[in-house]
């Protein structure tokens, strides 16, 4: 069955956009990009759930190609049931290589924000692989920064320390983020130099580059930039 996967997704390949995306992630080996649009992949997700040919592809790991694993990612999205989301995501996390197979990554079930993820959003932060955390950053930037935000994740996002650039990244991109939805919460990280270096510049140069920052705060921001 998942022979018929792997056949399906060659049929939609296009070599032009294979050599696109092999540009934009290099982490990733080129032989393995086989150039699938993401909107031909949703499709396909959509008509896999369910289905038990979507069960023995997601049990069969490690998958051989990028749009598997992107495939991977969009079913594990349309998982409802927490746990089972929680589950695979245990299972597949690990083999997530790229940036934008860890983005993709969102399980309807969270949406809901259960109970008991922001202390598994904690674990996989902390869980020191480079696309783990930058998973559970991402969920943390997307489920918690409006009505569910806590200051305490803040100071979860601020403890991590990496040599990642796609972590640092991630980390850049929450505090922007949250300059924009919690600004005065936020601010403090870069007035007392709570973030590393290159996060924390990284970080106003995204704010400053939103338009939903403004103007003043804008021009604020660009005087708390620090120096090597």
């Amino acid at each position: 069955m998942c022979q018929s996967i792997a056949a399906r997704l060659a049929a939609l390949a296009d070599p032009g956009y294979a050599d696109f995306q092999r540009r934009l992630m290099p982490t990733v080996p080129p032989e393995t990009v086989v150039g699938v649009r993401m909107p031909q992949l949703r499709k396909l997700a959509k008509s896999l759930r369910g289905t038990e040919e979507a069960a023995a592809f997601l049990a069969a790991l490690p998958h051989e190609t990028y749009e598997e694993n992107n495939l991977h990612g969009l079913l594990i999205g349309e998982e409802r049931d927490y746990s089972r989301a929680v589950e695979a995501l245990e299972r597949f996390l690990p083999y997530v290589d790229n940036w934008a197979t860890c983005d993709l990554l969102h399980p309807k079930a969270f949406d809901r924000r259960p109970e008991a993820l922001p202390g598994q959003l904690e674990r996989w932060i902390g869980s020191g692989r480079t696309y783990t955390v930058r998973f559970g950053l991402g969920m943390l930037m997307s489920l918690y920064l409006d009505e569910a935000f806590q200051p305490a994740y803040l100071e979860l996002a601020a403890s991590v320390r990496s040599e990642e650039y796609y972590v640092n990244m991630m980390i850049a991109w929450y505090f922007a983020t949250a300059l924009a939805k919690q600004y005065a919460a936020a601010l403090p990280y870069l007035e007392e130099n709570r973030l590393g270096l290159w996060v924390h510049n990284k970080t106003i140069q995204k704010a400053v580059e939103s338009y939903r920052i403004t103007p003043e705060q804008k021009a604020y921001l660009r005087t708390l930039r620090r120096r090597g």
